[in-house]
């Protein structure tokens, strides 16, 4: 069991790793690519755009806070060198999820896409959700965290929970409109686990060192 857990440990930290993990986090944009140019996104290709773009974005959101879980559980420290490569993926997708939006729904015409979030919540919330991910992806470098200071940049990426929660509300929303909720509550059951995860961990780390300081008072 060690053995493996040091092989795997070796292979996330292979200079090879970054760029496949890179390839693939592409493989969904260079999908929908191949499926739009030979026209297999259905009746409806515009709306098949806009939809597969918001849903690999909630799904890179839940795969970002799913990395500290994982690396914890599996004892894998390694994985946390993809997180902000995961970060700026789920920004990728929300921008061309955005892009899809403004080109297909919208014409590229701002008034009325202005109008449209004042009027439509669903389109508000995911609008909001991109707002408060852009500074997150403005600050996902090693520069950005020296001149915040880390505990300011920990404070301005805890914005992620408040985003998966407003991606959460876009996504039900829009499947209100069909009636469909079977995926809205599998990404729901996702985040909530993933969140309750981090309140577990939080109590367990607290309790720990309450025990600890006892434990040296008695002493």
């Amino acid at each position: 069991m060690a053995a493996w857990m040091a092989g795997r440990q070796k292979w996330l930290l292979h200079p090879a790793a970054k760029p496949l993990i890179f390839m693939v986090c592409l493989l969904p944009f260079a999908w929908l690519f191949y499926a739009a140019w030979s026209d297999q996104l259905g009746a409806n290709p515009a709306e098949a755009l806009v939809r597969a773009t918001g849903d690999w974005t909630l799904r890179f959101v839940c795969i970002v806070l799913a990395v500290t879980p994982l690396r914890v559980i599996t004892r894998t420290p390694a994985l946390a060198r993809f997180r902000r490569m995961l970060g700026l993926f789920a920004y990728f997708y929300v921008v061309l999820h955005l892009l899809s939006y403004s080109w297909f729904d919208m014409g590229f015409d701002v008034a009325d896409i202005a109008r449209d979030i004042a009027k439509r919540p669903f389109i508000l919330v995911g609008f909001s959700a991109f707002v408060l991910l852009t500074p997150l992806a403005a600050t996902s470098f090693n520069a950005a965290i020296k001149a915040m200071g880390a505990k300011r940049w920990q404070l301005l990426h805890k914005l992620v929970y408040l985003i998966a929660g407003l991606g959460l509300l876009h996504f039900f929303w829009m499947r209100a409109g069909k009636n469909n909720f079977n995926e809205v509550f599998v990404y729901a059951a996702i985040v909530a686990l993933l969140l309750g995860w981090r309140v577990w961990n939080h109590w367990a780390k607290a309790r720990r060192r309450v025990s600890n300081n006892a434990a040296v008072g008695v002493h």
